[in-house]
């Protein structure tokens, strides 16, 4: 009996990778998978594509632009007043006219202003008039509109929008960090899943046994009835738990598959073996983060945008000037070849004023406004990047710690193990018969598996947060980075 049941305990395991159709992932395939096939990765995707196409409009905005605009033609018959000597009366009209103006157009960034190259031809024929000159064409002229103490979009564009399309490629190295973040929690979770699930099995097995021996014993008189109830109770929690483990197990492996989007009938984990420790220094950890997060870049946009309503409320509403010059060629006739030979010259210019002289203090109130917001921004981010700084230290120290909490962990593993061993040996050869000191050895052995687990969990998330924040990869000692130019738009 004695021999049968030690071969019972230490033979009788359920190993889930005999399944069919099994597939076994370690945790770098399935960060690689998901990189590809997750919904956050294909949103990280999705997201960046946007940012890409705002600045390439941006950049296409600062180009110069050819544009056509015409009639063609346009009819109007109407009746309208006249008058000839002072004798009013009513004459009925019809016209028949066509117009068509070629633009090449640019925008003055430095001074906001824009320039433009116009081409432009109408035709007028009044149905009612003979010997009329219907044909206008201006065939060259330049265009110059100039605000003067204005406030300058895009001068501060020139400023925040390469600033945002940098922090939406770092953005998204980070969002794909963060899929590796996510992976790793879904992976680590399923391993859970599967250790208690193995755990929960092999607690059966050891119960049944135990349940088994002890009903020998109580047939003997060796122990009392309320020992045995004991056993009985103890089988019939493990039995509980086994099928609690099952549907945990089903649950973690749903949701691990299908954030990967695998289509295999059933995955199975791998933990992670070779483990490279390597410490990282917290100072340089903090300079990284502040050169190349995107968070590092948002709070010097958050200023500039700050800045700009500043300007914006300090230029609106106050002195304002516009020029406007215009040089060029102009000539009519009565065919279009007549319109466009020797044309005369053409020269306009014109500045505009706008001084308001009372308006109650609104233009007051609207810049003090913008200033006290520019204030809360700056205090906003001046706090922040403490908070960031500190968050990046914690995790580094953090990080640090996994080395030595990892071999605590695995030695804390095995000494639970031997324990249990050594209990339930002595207690199956009579030498303990007390079932506290089996169920506390047990209980031992399955905490420090699970603690084990949950500290290479901790390894392996602030592995990943740390390169998230600081878009480097100590482990390899290089910069985290994408070639943009192979980027599929």
């Amino acid at each position: 009996m004695f021999f049968l049941a030690i071969l019972l305990v230490s033979g009788l395991h359920f190993d889930m990778s005999g399944q069919n159709s099994v597939r076994r992932l370690k945790l770098a395939e399935a960060i690689e998978i998901a990189k590809v096939r997750s919904p956050d990765a294909l949103i990280a995707r999705q997201t960046f594509t946007n940012s890409y196409w705002e600045y390439r409009s941006y950049q296409a905005s600062n180009l110069p632009s050819l544009a056509l605009t015409a009639t063609l033609p346009d009819v109007n018959q109407s009746i309208t007043s006249q008058s000839v000597d002072g004798v009013q009366s009513y004459a009925s009209y019809k016209y028949i006219s066509a117009r068509a103006n070629l633009a090449l157009t640019q925008k003055i960034g430095v001074t906001g202003g824009t320039i433009s190259l116009n081409s432009y031809l109408s035709g007028v024929h009044n149905v009612n008039a003979a010997n009329d000159l219907p044909f206008l064409s201006y065939p060259v002229t330049i265009e110059l509109n100039q605000p003067i103490f204005t406030y300058n979009p895009f001068r501060w564009d020139r400023k925040i929008k390469p600033l945002k399309y940098t922090q939406a490629k770092r953005k998204y190295i980070e969002d794909i960090e963060q899929v590796s973040i996510t992976t790793t929690n879904y992976f680590f979770s399923l391993l859970q899943a599967q250790v208690e699930m193995k755990i929960s099995q092999t607690n059966l097995s050891n119960n049944d046994t135990l349940y088994r021996i002890a009903k020998g014993r109580h047939m003997l008189g060796k122990i009392a009835e309320n020992e045995l109830l004991q056993y009985e109770l103890n089988f019939l929690k493990a039995q509980a738990a086994v099928e609690n483990a099952g549907l945990a197990l089903d649950n973690a492996r749903f949701q691990f598959k299908s954030f990967l989007r695998l289509q295999d009938s059933s995955v199975v984990l791998v933990p992670p073996g070779d483990i490279r420790f390597f410490r990282i220094d917290p100072a340089r950890a903090i300079n990284l983060a502040n050169e190349n997060s995107s968070t590092a870049l948002d709070f010097k946009k958050r200023l500039l945008e700050a800045a700009s309503s500043v300007n914006l409320a300090k230029m609106d509403g106050r002195f304002d000037a516009n020029v406007h010059a215009l040089i060029g060629l102009q000539q009519s006739g009565a065919t279009i070849s007549d319109a466009y030979q020797n044309p005369a010259d053409q020269r306009q210019i014109s500045l505009g004023l706008t001084i308001p002289i009372v308006d109650w203090g609104v233009s007051h109130g609207k810049i003090k406004m913008a200033q006290s917001q520019e204030d809360i921004v700056k205090n906003s981010v001046e706090q922040e990047a403490i908070d960031f700084q500190r968050n990046v230290y914690l995790k580094v120290t953090q990080f640090n710690m996994q080395q030595n909490q990892l071999a605590i962990a695995a030695k804390s593993d095995t000494i639970a193990r031997k324990s249990y061993e050594l209990t339930k040996s002595r207690y199956l050869i009579g030498t303990i018969n007390n079932i506290l000191d089996l169920n506390n050895a047990q209980v031992e052995t399955e905490n420090s598996e699970r603690n084990y687990y949950a500290a290479l969990q901790t390894f392996w998330r602030s592995n990943f947060e740390i390169r998230k924040l600081t878009l480097y990869d100590f482990l390899n000692d290089a910069p985290l980075k994408i070639d943009f130019r192979d980027f599929k738009y």
